[in-house]
């Protein structure tokens, strides 16, 4: 049987580890606050909250991979792969095709296709997770360029760029998207049966398996929702730019996997959740834009993003020391 976990999140049983991302956020937006008074402005705080968006909502679909104890490294190429086709469905200068906002609903699902063959892969031939998802990278990627063919198609679609550059009152709609994506994210981890598995298989598989769990069709699922959210993401930032292109998810796979281990969840699974790793993107959003405030120079800046990478890898092995497990 799955761990019976209560329907209501409880924050008071919350353990250190887990409150950490809480109250380093807090105590970076109070440093930076202090050094530079305009950044603790309503109008940094929305600047924040829409470079947050694209992250967060990758970081929740991570979450579930990462809480079975695998890893989902496909996310650049996906993300590549749903940005070109969305920027070719609606209006452009490339193609005569104009689905308008219907776009968006047909351009994640190339990601939901290879977050699922992910998951048929790794559950069927037994191949460890980051070689088959390292392997989607490289195949997504290759289809992107295939689509691009050196000439990024630009969107100009007026009510897709309005709603990507646009705000609900002061609140960026992309922010609006990110946290109905947490929100959702939430609700499946603490609510159904599928996050409630996720935790269950990443707190250890054998007895999952040997406690009658669909084991492999909920790595899948994990896998599946991965690919839909990193192909929203390559989407939406599409939308934002006004164009479809290869590299749109560049660098966002190191900083993802970053951005959930610092918020708490561990690499080795069954420990953390979506509104933790949605704190640790959101802190790594808030450090770059505080570090801009103080003036800290650009090669400063990659040296400590550098130096949070190595930190949040300690981290992760740390928590992994007392619990050797074949990878999966």
């Amino acid at each position: 049987m799955a761990p019976k976990w209560g329907r209501r999140f409880a924050w008071h049983t919350l353990s250190w580890r887990q409150w950490g991302p809480f109250v380093a956020l807090l105590v970076l937006c109070i440093g930076f606050g202090i050094a530079e008074p305009r950044f603790l402005t309503l109008g940094n705080f929305w600047v924040i909250a829409d470079s947050c968006a694209v992250p967060v909502i990758l970081v929740v679909g991570l979450t579930f991979v990462v809480l079975q104890g695998s890893l989902d490294l496909s996310i650049e190429g996906v993300m590549a792969l749903c940005s070109l086709t969305v920027a070719m469905l609606v209006l452009n200068n490339r193609t005569v095709l104009d689905f308008g906002v219907s776009a968006l609903a047909f351009a994640v699902l190339p990601g939901l296709c290879i977050g699922m063959l992910n998951g048929v892969v790794l559950t069927r031939l037994a191949v460890p997770s980051f070689l088959v998802t390292l392997g989607a990278w490289s195949v997504a990627l290759g289809l992107a360029m295939l689509l691009s063919s050196g000439q990024p198609p630009i969107m100009k679609d007026e009510t897709l760029r309005a709603f990507g550059l646009g705000r609900t009152g002061a609140v960026p709609n992309l922010a609006l998207v990110a946290v109905a994506v947490v929100v959702l994210g939430h609700v499946l981890q603490h609510y159904t049966r599928f996050g409630r598995y996720c935790m269950a298989i990443g707190g250890g598989e054998n007895l999952a398996r040997q406690s009658g769990l669909p084991v492999d069709r909920y790595k899948v699922l994990a896998f599946a929702f991965c690919g839909l959210l990193a192909g929203l993401g390559g989407a939406l930032e599409s939308v934002r730019i006004g164009l479809g292109h290869v590299d749109i998810g560049a660098g966002q796979m190191l900083a993802t996997v970053t951005a959930v281990v610092v918020g708490g969840t561990s690499l080795a699974g069954g420990r953390g959740g979506v509104l933790q790793s949605a704190v640790g993107a959101v802190l790594l959003n808030v450090l770059a834009n505080g570090m801009v405030f103080v003036g800290v120079i650009p090669e400063a800046q990659k040296a400590v993003e550098g130096a949070i990478v190595l930190s949040a890898s300690l981290l992760a092995t740390w928590q992994m020391h007392d619990r050797v497990r074949d990878v999966r």
